[in-house]
């Protein structure tokens, strides 16, 4: 798990970058895993033994292989084995809705070309027009392993500077609109995990950051961890990813709070 985790964290290296006016795409980053062409049945078992968290499956129906990106770590094993079949793309795949919109059945869909600036000024525009005032955030760590509070951090730095469009983050869960959360959510941090959920004001938004918060990830559903957030609170937005890059996250976020406009919050 260790050995697994540590490659993927390592493969990905820098992700912030000075550069925000261009795409989403950066090089140093993995991001999605496509399939270049359709894998044999013996690729499928190799691909399918050698991903550590699972996200690469066999459809017996259909004789195809499919991809869950909510569990994906972008460890990189899939495409050391089948080159030929995997590549792996420096573009993120989207956040959801819905945990089953993560799953793809050939390739994921790819982030928009939307430069990290133009999502910040709609979603304060969205922002403004809903709430009147800045959005807050509270953060919770429900057992990461800190690569994603890594990135959220990001969001607060010079570079990304996220309090320009209206966004702060809060101490406490009773002055936050939304809960961005990260981690499988492990036994010990179940209880709080809920707690920090009820003690939100409504309306109140759930965003699952990252593939532990997601499926688990790595951890998976063991007897310390619940895999997933959604088994302990309700979540509106799964941002995939290992860790998901800022801009991902701003994405997320405009996903989130156009999910409280269309549902009239």
């Amino acid at each position: 798990m260790i050995k697994a985790s540590r490659k993927g964290i390592v493969g990905n290296g820098v992700e912030t970058i000075k550069d925000l006016s261009n795409s989403l795409e950066s090089k140093n980053y993995r991001g999605s895993v496509v399939f270049k062409v359709d894998p044999t049945d013996d690729q499928k078992k190799i691909l399918e033994n050698i991903c550590p968290t699972k996200a690469l499956f066999s459809i017996k129906e259909n004789n195809a292989m499919g991809l869950d990106n909510g569990k994906c770590i972008m460890c990189g094993y899939c495409n050391e084995v089948a080159s030929k079949v995997i590549e792996i793309k420096s573009k993120p795949a989207m956040p959801t809705k819905a945990r089953n919109q993560l799953i793809d059945f050939s390739s994921p869909q790819l982030s928009t070309e939307k430069p990290y600036e133009q999502i910040g000024n709609e979603l304060n525009k969205k922002i403004q027009k809903m709430f009147g005032r800045s959005l807050a955030i509270r953060q919770v760590d429900a057992g990461s392993c800190n690569g994603c509070e890594i990135e959220i951090a990001a969001l607060n730095n010079p570079i990304y500077d996220i309090e320009r469009f209206g966004i702060h983050f809060v101490a406490s869960p009773r002055h936050a609109d939304v809960l961005l959360v990260t981690g499988p959510a492990s036994r010990n941090m179940e209880i709080a995990l809920r707690r920090t959920y009820e003690a939100t004001p409504n309306p109140k938004i759930v965003i699952a950051v990252g593939a532990c918060a997601c499926s688990g990830g790595i951890f998976g559903d063991t007897y310390a961890t619940t895999g997933g957030i959604d088994k302990v609170v309700p979540v509106d937005v799964y941002i995939p990813g290992c860790p998901p890059r800022p801009q991902v996250l701003v994405q997320g976020l405009l996903l989130a709070v156009d999910r409280m406009i269309k549902n009239g919050i």
